[in-house]
């Protein structure tokens, strides 16, 4: 089910390739499906022995250890997905990515050709100017909005959730955010942290889990083209440098919640190998050949065939037991996507 896939050159591994069944599509929230958001699959998998157990996320405290720091991304997804009018009178849908300046943001006019100069109509009296194309890309573009709001009164009013096919129906914006965010500024959902719940934290803290914050802003997912992510604003505190060093000193470990975690982590230790307080833009790429520094496990979901971040989960884990690990998933029925389950890598 599983492909290995021969070197791409020397030194750099292809992302795993393997076929992803339609029924293993997550197509709704888990309350949709009866379950409680704290009650999807939880596959936990042991680097060490390269032994996996099955469970639901709400056990989560119990796979971990007194002394352990868990690291969230508190970032809150935003309703960045707009209707756009063209001056030929074609609708199209407009997704916000990432905000570069007061007024000026990378987006994507979903699966249309635009042209710099070109002027979309928004609701409300909005209008967006392209600008020019982004890194080169055939998808992303910088353009200009005019709103008539601030931008985050402006979404909450006019914008929805930005989805993808597999996904069946409307929802609302709360079902694409975490219990713990705090700082408006994501395209789509963190989404390793979906699945936490008050009693999760609870069952953490009472453990003798700690658990900490940061902040990295997402832009739009690279679906279509399997591009590599381009730069994302972050910011690591004070607290939570301090907290990571502290973990580390005691012997516990640095549980990052997300791969939007280790990039922002991963950034924040590159000058030194220890977490620094930092803030700003980062276009770090984390891949087998560079050496993770900030983190000792990971929660995250499932990843498409050949997506960017297997090669990032590979840096974390040998290519041996990431293909252990999803020919298990396969088979035993896992969800996919932002809906879907959970993977803990040990």
């Amino acid at each position: 089910m599983l492909a290995t896939l021969e070197r791409q050159t020397t030194e750099t591994l292809r992302p795993l390739d393997f076929e992803l069944p339609s029924a293993l599509e997550a197509h709704e929230p888990p309350e949709a499906r009866g379950l409680a958001r704290d009650q999807v699959r939880l596959l936990v998998s042991r680097r060490d022995d390269n032994s996996l157990e099955h469970g639901r996320f709400h056990e989560l405290p119990r796979f971990l250890k007194a002394g352990d720091l868990v690291v969230v991304n508190d970032s809150v997804t935003v309703p960045a997905a707009l209707t756009a009018v063209r001056d030929t009178h074609e609708t199209i849908a407009l997704h916000l990515s990432t905000q570069l300046e007061p007024d000026v943001w990378v987006v994507e006019p979903r699966k249309v050709a635009v042209h710099p100069g070109e002027r979309l109509a928004l609701p409300a009296g909005g209008v967006a100017e392209i600008l020019d194309s982004h890194h080169g890309s055939t998808r992303l573009w910088r353009a200009r909005l005019d709103l008539p709001t601030p931008w985050l009164s402006y979404l909450e009013a006019h914008g929805r959730p930005i989805t993808y096919s597999y996904v069946d129906g409307e929802w609302p914006i709360e079902m694409y955010r975490t219990v713990y965010g705090a700082k408006p500024g994501s395209a789509e959902m963190p989404s390793a942290g979906r699945a936490f719940s008050r009693r999760v934290i609870a069952g953490l803290e009472a453990n003798g889990i700690g658990m900490s914050a940061i902040t990295l802003h997402t832009g739009v997912a690279s679906l279509e083209d399997h591009e590599p992510p381009y730069e994302e604003w972050f910011e690591v505190s004070d607290d939570t440098a301090r907290a990571i060093a502290a973990t580390r000193a005691r012997g516990g470990r640095v549980v990052a919640v997300g791969t939007t975690v280790v990039r922002a982590l991963e950034t924040a230790a590159a000058a030194t190998g220890a977490v620094q307080p930092m803030s700003g833009w980062t276009d770090l790429i984390v891949t087998p050949e560079r050496r993770l520094q900030a983190i000792d496990a990971l929660i995250t979901g499932f990843h498409e065939p050949k997506a960017s971040h297997l090669a990032m989960l590979e840096a974390l884990a040998s290519r041996e037991h990431l293909t252990a690990t999803y020919e298990a998933a396969l088979q035993c029925g896992y969800l996919w996507h932002e809906f879907g389950d959970l993977h803990l890598i040990l």
